[in-house]
């Protein structure tokens, strides 16, 4: 069973993958976007952290609830908008419980991912932070380690891609060939799951 702590812990382990790898997403964002997808988000899960130790929320709903919150209220760009509705989608699925099973959470994580394909109007192959997310929700089912892997291979397959949503889109045929940040930053969230589960 997944407690708040857990869910906590997933938001810690984030921050601080997201704190060590800002500046590959930057790097990523800096020929198809703003470059500005690294500190933005370093910025965002800091203040998650932050919040989440000074509130203590008690339940799995209300930690990814108060995060995906944070997110909308601190980051800028697409990135908040979309990183809050899907913790804030997935916390409100997971409901007042105060634990949950890796299957309920499984369906929850796809609700939220689908409010972000709704929100953003990109599918998989887009080249946006669909393509980590979908596969990873796929093979969440079978184990966080399973999902961790499908978010890495859903990423680094961008690359070849031309980006239909986003800022990288109005680069049309020159978003080929680079990495999307957006998946790559999703696959680094996923990936923290891992991390949280074994502490």
């Amino acid at each position: 069973m997944l407690d708040a702590d857990f869910f906590r812990r997933w938001m810690t382990v984030t921050a601080a993958s997201v704190n060590r790898e800002a500046q590959w997403l930057t790097d990523l964002d800096s020929p198809i976007g703003d470059a500005d997808h690294g500190s933005n988000l370093q910025r965002g899960f800091t203040a998650v952290t932050a919040t989440l130790e000074k509130e203590a929320p008690e339940t799995p709903g209300a930690v990814l609830t108060l995060a995906g919150r944070q997110l909308i209220s601190t980051v800028g760009g697409a990135s908040g908008p979309l990183y809050g509705t899907l913790l804030r989608r997935t916390g409100k699925a997971l409901g007042d419980a105060a634990e949950v099973t890796e299957e309920q959470f499984t369906d929850a994580l796809r609700t939220g991912v689908d409010a972000v394909m709704a929100l953003g109007g990109a599918a998989p192959g887009d080249k946006t932070m669909i393509d980590a997310l979908v596969p990873a929700v796929d093979a969440l089912a079978e184990s966080f380690a399973a999902a961790k892997s499908a978010a890495e291979e859903g990423a680094v397959a961008t690359t070849p891609l031309q980006a239909r949503k986003g800022r990288a889109s109005y680069l049309g045929e020159r978003s080929i060939g680079h990495q999307d940040p957006g998946a790559t930053s999703s696959s680094l969230l996923i990936a923290a799951l891992v991390e949280a589960a074994d502490e």
